[in-house]
């Protein structure tokens, strides 16, 4: 069983007593057993209609959401798992200050990135991929997650978050390499990269060998750039 199919599994067994919602909702025109009928429910309740409203507000995209203007109920959704973890996080200060020091030593407070501690679906006021499209979370190379720590005497690290549940890179995929020369030719530095692996499948032996030479830790992960000016 693949790690996707486990957490398929796994997001099943709890929908009904976690969202009280019996599943079957559409996704690709299908019914599926792990997308929730009332795709809101997706959201944790504490930010659901916060969240709904920012990305209204920044005229971000949903990803596979209905017409764009609610989530997904896909419960595999890596862009929803990252607003269930971090979107509280905008309007705490002592939470990303916490999150902060804890990624990047030295560092005093966090500081505002939009008019929260913490930005999401960010693409730049520029096109540097020359993509065909440039709207924030759907058609185009957006960062996750952004937050920017103060170090003293008043330098700044940004803190760039790619968030994965269960997808993998595909050919032409955007990696970690391309998002690091992009931000060189802005004027950040990166100084860390941290992947944090998310699961604890056993792989075969020809998957481990490959992993070993390339230095791999894990395969399903968060990654976290770390940039300084």
């Amino acid at each position: 069983m693949s790690y996707r199919e486990d957490q398929r599994r796994k997001a099943t067994a709890m929908r009904d007593a976690l969202f009280r919602d019996p599943g079957d909702g559409l996704f690709s025109k299908k019914e599926r057993e792990f997308v929730l009928q009332d795709a809101t429910l997706n959201l944790w309740a504490g930010i659901r209609a916060d969240a709904i409203e920012y990305f209204k507000e920044n005229s971000i995209a949903w990803w596979m959401g209905d017409e764009n203007t609610e989530p997904t109920g896909h419960l595999l959704s890596s862009q929803v798992a990252c607003l269930n973890h971090l979107y509280f996080v905008r309007q705490r200060k002592d939470a990303a200050t916490a999150i902060l020091k804890n990624i990047c030593g030295g560092i005093d407070q966090a500081v505002t990135v939009d008019n929260g501690f913490v930005e999401f679906e960010v693409i730049g006021s520029r096109n540097y991929l020359n993509e065909r499209s440039h709207t924030r979370g759907a058609n185009a190379t957006s960062v996750d997650a952004v937050m920017i720590g103060e170090k003293k005497p008043g330098s700044k690290v940004l803190v760039l978050i790619e968030w994965k549940y269960t997808e993998e890179s595909g050919k032409g995929a955007i990696l970690i390499d391309d998002y690091i020369g992009i931000l060189d030719k802005t004027g950040w530095q990166h100084t860390h990269i941290i992947q944090a692996p998310m699961s604890a499948q056993r792989f075969s032996a020809v998957v481990v060998s490959a992993m070993q030479k390339k230095r791999i830790l894990g395969v399903t992960s968060r990654y976290v750039i770390i940039l300084k000016q």
